[in-house]
């Protein structure tokens, strides 16, 4: 089978197509047919080596976190699973494949109101903004400042925080105005058009920073007793609670999110989709900024899984 890896840390260039065995599933394990992963910031940082100290990986190293695919074996011990059956879930690497081996217990049912190949864009962003909404606390009336989005955990955040009950204020550039705005944004802020803060009227009772940029900007724009939450650097205010996280892994929360789906509450955005020979040409558009929302990689069947 073929596998997206690296050799060495690096520019996207490092990514390499590679001719390997197809894995045997263990323990506990399962093997999937992938449908998809897709592409992950996190991931980007992990090829470039500014991740090496918190992530280390050994070399080869085959990339793919996200995935969603079919399961076609079973090890020994697995409960509750069988070949067959469409899953999705986030891993420690292996899903930029045509096939990857997983834990079992990492894995939950694919959404059914989605093509398979689409739903590998949920795990990590949609734990990610679920995590980010969950430590916000927003109350129905809460206004809520989504700085970032246009992004695949922006665009997610954006429909949970309108869940909640939240009044949604989203920045976003005119290329992704539309897609937030049809996923429930009450307001949209053109940050390339003037700063942020004189475009928001009022103060807002929640900042959800998606960003990587200090967010001094923007953190003026929350009232006193109002709450912080970021996912990239630490954003402080006088008078505001503040709280940065690194998102945790947890199907539980996962599993919730595909129920959402499922549900017709939470629409997955797909913005692009690249065979797996174009992974790194891929890392190469998000690291300049041509991607908006979430872009899949499918291997040479297509990612039907």
């Amino acid at each position: 089978m073929q596998a997206a890896r690296i050799h060495a840390f690096g520019d996207p260039s490092v990514i390499r197509l590679d001719d390997v065995a197809r894995p045997v599933p263990g323990p506990g394990e399962v093997l999937l047919e992938v449908a998809a992963t897709s592409v992950n910031p996190s991931e980007i940082g992990l090829r470039s080596g500014w991740l090496t100290e918190i992530l280390p990986v050994t070399l080869p190293y085959t990339l793919g976190w996200d995935v969603a695919g079919t399961i076609t074996a079973v090890g020994p011990g697995v409960r509750g699973l069988a070949p067959g059956d469409p899953v999705i879930g986030q891993l420690d690497g292996g899903a930029a494949a045509e096939y990857a081996v997983a834990p079992a217990e990492l894995l939950v049912r694919a959404p059914q109101r989605i093509p398979l190949r689409d739903a590998a864009a949920l795990p990590i962003a949609g734990l990610t903004a679920w995590q980010a909404i969950d430590r916000a606390r927003i109350r129905p009336g809460h206004r809520v400042l989504i700085n970032g989005a246009g992004g695949g955990v922006g665009g997610l955040a954006v429909q949970l925080a309108r869940h909640a009950g939240g009044h949604v204020l989203a920045t976003a550039s005119a290329r992704s105005a539309d897609a937030v705005r049809r996923f429930g944004a009450h307001e949209i802020v053109d940050y390339t058009a003037g700063p942020v803060a004189d475009a928001v009227a009022e103060p807002v009772d929640v900042l959800l920073h998606l960003v990587p940029d200090s967010g001094a900007a923007v953190a003026g724009l929350v009232r006193p007793g109002g709450v912080i939450v970021s996912i990239t650097t630490e954003v402080a205010a006088d008078g505001v609670r503040s709280e940065q996280f690194v998102m945790r892994r947890d199907p539980e929360q996962l599993a919730d999110l595909v129920r959402l789906v499922d549900a017709g509450v939470v629409a997955v955005d797909v913005a692009g989709v690249r065979p797996l020979a174009e992974l790194a040409a891929a890392h190469a558009d998000a690291e300049a900024g041509r991607l908006r929302g979430k872009t899949l990689i499918v291997p040479a069947d297509g990612g039907q899984g």
